[in-house]
């Protein structure tokens, strides 16, 4: 979900196509209205990202001899500060959000190299923010061996946000060796009210996961799912990679954006798999130098680039490289808005769309596109009726 206005111009960029539940391996019955948590597919049951490593050598995959990941790799003067010290406890039904901030403080004090530990096991959690700026100038490091469970009431959440960092240099957020599980549990209560996209009236979304003021970071190996509202937000944040990711709701799960990004510059989102009820990447206004390579969509609303036009005096949007990314299970195809674009590249694009047009591009006579270059894009138009 995007906004802009109609004063400046906007490339909505999405690639959307046919049924939701087919392509991304999630079944639906045929006649129960009723929205469904969804189960997390492992990687190896999703339809096969294609290889692209003859066109494209930097994409190569590694050899059979290649090592495996390592484990964790602690280097001198490294503490690890593990949640359950503090008192969090992995039995799925006690709050241990005090017990997280607990040790997060401790770790973001901690004169040298720390990581936040959090092990296996399931863990409740209500809204936490991890702030810095910490005392050596570079955020703790965390490892999520585990799954952990947002609170599923929407009382909850006094604010918009289920898990937030903000003001930190030098992150790293990973499942490690495996793949980390956090389920916001959309399903209980937030999927219920009127999606936002077509009601004022619902209420405040809940993102999973955002990075606010955030520089410097990679997050990888994480499974994100049934996201309250969007998954993963970046705002403010220059040089992020995100990669490894597997975001997962139903198709018709409203205000589930997969990847939503805005006001930030050097964001690179890579070789993840992203299956939701909303847009599987956004991104928004302000937004400079985005690499999105590798991506499969679907169910969703596609890869989407610009604004709507809903607030005021929106910045302009540039340097965009969308490549080598298959949608499927998705509704349009490229939509473009209402603010100003340049140097956006859609290369390599393939998969279906069920709206009037494969490609729209929304671009105010004031303030044209600039620099705008699509190269082989392959979508074909399939009669699906669309998921609202």
């Amino acid at each position: 979900m995007l906004a802009s206005r109609i004063s400046n111009m906007v490339i909505y960029v999405t690639l959307l196509c046919v049924t939701s539940s087919v392509a991304a391996g999630i079944p639906f019955p045929a006649n129960d209205p009723t929205i469904v948590q969804t189960v997390l597919v492992p990687f190896k049951d999703f339809p096969e990202i294609p290889d692209l490593s003859a066109d494209y050598p930097e994409i190569s995959e590694p050899s059979a001899d290649s090592p495996e990941p390592p484990e964790t790799i602690f280097f001198p003067g490294e503490q690890l500060f593990d949640v359950t010290d503090y008192g969090a406890v992995a039995d799925g039904n006690t709050d241990s959000s005090s017990a997280f901030l607990s040790a997060w403080d401790a770790a973001c004090a901690h004169a040298e190299n720390a990581t936040l530990y959090i092990s296996e096991g399931e863990f409740l959690l209500g809204p936490v923010t991890f702030s810095g700026p910490c005392s050596n100038g570079k955020s703790p490091n965390v490892e999520i061996r585990g799954t952990l469970m947002a609170q599923p009431e929407l009382d909850a959440f006094p604010d918009s946000n289920w898990i937030k960092f903000k003001q930190l240099n030098g992150i790293s957020v990973t499942g490690g060796k495996e793949e980390a599980i956090l389920d916001a549990q959309g399903g209980v209560e937030a999927w219920k009210q009127p999606s936002c996209r077509k009601s004022e009236k619902c209420k405040i979304l809940v993102s999973s996961l955002r990075f606010s003021n955030v520089s410097n970071g990679n997050i990888s190996n994480i499974a994100l799912l049934n996201g309250k509202g969007f998954h993963v937000v970046f705002q403010d944040c220059n040089n992020i990679n995100i990669y490894n990711v597997n975001i997962t709701a139903p198709g018709d799960s409203p205000n589930t954006d997969g990847i939503h990004v805005s006001q930030s510059t050097e964001i690179n989102i890579a070789s993840s798999i992203i299956g939701v009820g909303d847009d599987c990447v956004s991104i928004g206004p302000g937004s400079v130098n985005i690499s999105v390579f590798r991506i499969y969509c679907g169910p969703g609303h596609g890869i989407s680039v610009g604004s709507l036009g809903r607030n005021p005096n929106e910045k302009d949007v540039t340097g965009i490289s969308v490549r080598n990314c298959t949608i499927n299970g998705t509704q349009n195809g490229v939509r473009a808005s209402l603010v100003k674009l340049s140097d956006i590249e859609f290369k390599n694009i393939s998969g279906t769309y069920n709206s009037k047009s494969k490609i729209t591009l929304r671009c105010s006579s004031s303030v044209p596109c600039e620099n705008i270059k699509f190269e082989d894009i392959h979508l074909n138009y399939t009669n699906k009726p669309e998921i609202l």
